[in-house]
């Protein structure tokens, strides 16, 4: 089987802390379980979730400072091909904190260090000389401070001969969409940012991909995918709507299961597998996912078992 490089771009990892508390009561002192340690932030994420699938990729990881040392010294013990980018400051931090009480979870998030011109420049470098023609280059994650809302469509336009993955959010994600990036291969967002795009509620499938196929056919990407959460997935592209229903599992976490679904869905198109088989791929990795304890991603064995929950069909 032929599989096309795939490439994954960070610029704004984290190291990730789990960990659990009896109860979360204001003004009291609370004491936690040993936290757990993940590498964090989607591009890293979706590397980390192609390895677990058997897959190989390359991960583009800004890094600073202690944090960003021993972030990298995460990254190598799971195997994970990477390149450290210099990023400025130090590698931000996030927490998850689950209350055993309820079993809700409390997820704090650092902004990250300030970007400046001199790091902006050597993403550009980095990505001119590895990005490789034909190949899949995922940009996901939030983006650091100190750079530009269109600054993802900067870095398609470093990446020409490449099919871009983007799994953005906030403003950038709005940016994409308002003026479209050249030639945007794949634009993936939850169902909550649909709405929010479309200015209406999406209370269907149907109407999830009629709006999903409506930015398609305005050029905002060749292909646009819209997560329902526990329901499924939908994808549209010029000529077909797609749903693939989420399996049934006990949710543990959500963390960690849209990079899980970029994962999958990246890992068999690289493969040549159609849109239909990555995206039931995809949904049985997101379903993977949520089965996994705080910021863990889905594992092989569990996907396998899920995929053929995952039915696709025509919307």
């Amino acid at each position: 089987m032929i599989s096309h490089p795939i490439l994954t771009l960070t610029l704004n990892p984290a190291l990730d802390m789990a960990t659990e508390v009896a109860e979360i009561i204001p003004g009291h002192k609370l004491r936690c379980s040993e936290p757990q340690l993940d590498p964090g932030g989607g591009g890293l994420n979706v590397s980390r979730a192609i390895k677990a699938l058997g897959g190989e990729s390359l991960a583009l990881v800004a890094i600073g400072g202690l944090t960003g040392d021993r972030l990298a010294g995460l990254i190598r013990a799971e195997g994970v091909t990477f390149l450290a980018i210099l990023g400025p400051g130090e590698t931000r931090q996030s927490l998850t904190v689950t209350e055993g009480a309820s079993g809700k979870q409390y997820r704090f998030m650092l902004p990250g260090p300030l970007w400046g011109e001199a790091e902006r420049a050597r993403v550009f470098t980095l990505l001119r000389s590895t990005a490789r023609p034909g190949g899949l280059s995922v940009i996901s994650g939030s983006q650091p401070p100190g750079v530009p809302v269109d600054f993802p469509a900067a870095l398609a336009a470093s990446m020409p001969e490449s099919r871009v993955v983007l799994d953005t959010s906030g403003p950038a994600l709005t940016e994409a969409v308002r003026r479209p990036i050249r030639g945007l291969d794949v634009l993936r967002m939850d169902g909550e940012e649909g709405e929010a795009l479309a200015g209406r509620p999406l209370p269907s499938r149907e109407a999830t991909a009629e709006f999903a196929q409506s930015l398609v056919r305005a050029g905002v990407a060749r292909t646009v995918i819209v997560a329902r959460g526990a329901e499924g997935n939908v994808l549209a592209d010029q000529d077909q709507r797609l749903f693939a229903t989420a399996a049934k599992v006990q949710v543990r976490s959500t963390v960690g299961a849209g990079d899980s679904f970029v994962a999958a869905y990246v890992l068999a198109r690289s493969r040549g597998q159609p849109n239909a088989e990555a995206l039931a791929l995809g949904s049985a990795a997101a379903s993977a996912a949520v089965m996994s304890d705080a910021t863990q991603l889905c594992r092989a064995e569990d996907v396998q078992r899920l995929l053929a929950e995952c039915v696709v069909s025509a919307v």
